[in-house]
């Protein structure tokens, strides 16, 4: 096995730990040329290869040797339990470990199910290993770009209206109690309240939140708004705060 350079490491840092990636897969061929392929790249790889085994790793315990894993990469058609149940469990156990998505085709229903479920991004088989090592190597970035992993200052907290935002918690304290947010809410929220009275497209959100081509054809974003203005607008359906924006985006106020 080559573990080679670390997998990722920024400019002007010391060396960082090889990323631990789990993948979920039950086609034998596809998980070992995935296995083989990664671990040419540096990264320490674990293999399930059912629904089950996978929310076992996720959300008891963290594979073999205790360490937390960085990527899952999770296809979607699995023995016991799909992969759009483990994406859900993962995260309702507090887990936001990054989720690369395999699906058999460019299902529209079953990409905006994904999403919706806590995955990060997706690709459809067959695909070309290259792409798949740089969604791999765009994810663990943006995995420590988000916050997910400690950073040295903590985000500020935001108020809005009647609510605080602790994105250093993933939490919004509400009158009716505190709302635990996942990390596509944390990062949509981010990317509204950084550019506070500006519009932004839905390409930018898909682009800057999801790491999705600007042109994807999804409606994921609508669906995380409806979600946020439960947590924070007094009355949902006149929201004042994430403001529709016809034919462009949203527009954040406070």
């Amino acid at each position: 096995m080559n573990r080679g350079s670390p997998s990722w490491a920024p400019s002007g840092e010391g060396p960082q730990r090889a990323s631990r990636i789990l993948v979920v897969e039950d086609e034998a061929h596809i998980a070992d040329g995935v296995r083989f392929n990664l671990e040419q790249e540096g990264y320490e790889v674990e293999v399930v290869g059912d629904g089950r085994s996978a929310v076992d790793l996720l959300t008891h315990a963290e594979g073999s040797t205790g360490l937390p894993f960085d990527l899952v990469i999770l296809d979607l058609m699995l023995p016991e339990m799909s992969g759009f149940e483990v994406a859900r469990r993962t995260r309702a156990s507090g887990n936001f470990v990054a989720i690369l998505m395999l699906t058999a085709k460019d299902d529209g229903p079953d990409i905006v199910r994904g999403l919706e479920e806590g995955a990060d991004d997706y690709l459809t088989k067959p695909f070309r290993l290259e792409e798949l090592l740089a969604r791999v190597r765009v994810l663990l970035r943006r995995r420590r770009w988000d916050g997910v992993e400690s950073a040295s200052e903590p985000l500020p907290d935001v108020e809005v209206g009647r609510s605080v935002i602790h994105f250093d918690r993933f939490s919004i304290e509400t009158p009716d109690g505190t709302v635990t947010l996942t990390t596509r809410e944390v990062g949509l929220l981010r990317a509204l309240v950084d550019r506070e009275g500006e519009t932004v497209t839905r390409g930018e959100l898909l682009q800057e939140v999801w790491g999705l081509r600007p042109d994807t054809k999804t409606r994921v974003i609508d669906s995380f708004i409806v979600r946020l203005r439960r947590y924070l607008e007094t009355d949902p359906a006149r929201p004042e705060h994430i403001v529709s924006v016809r034919g462009r985006g949203y527009r954040f106020e406070r």
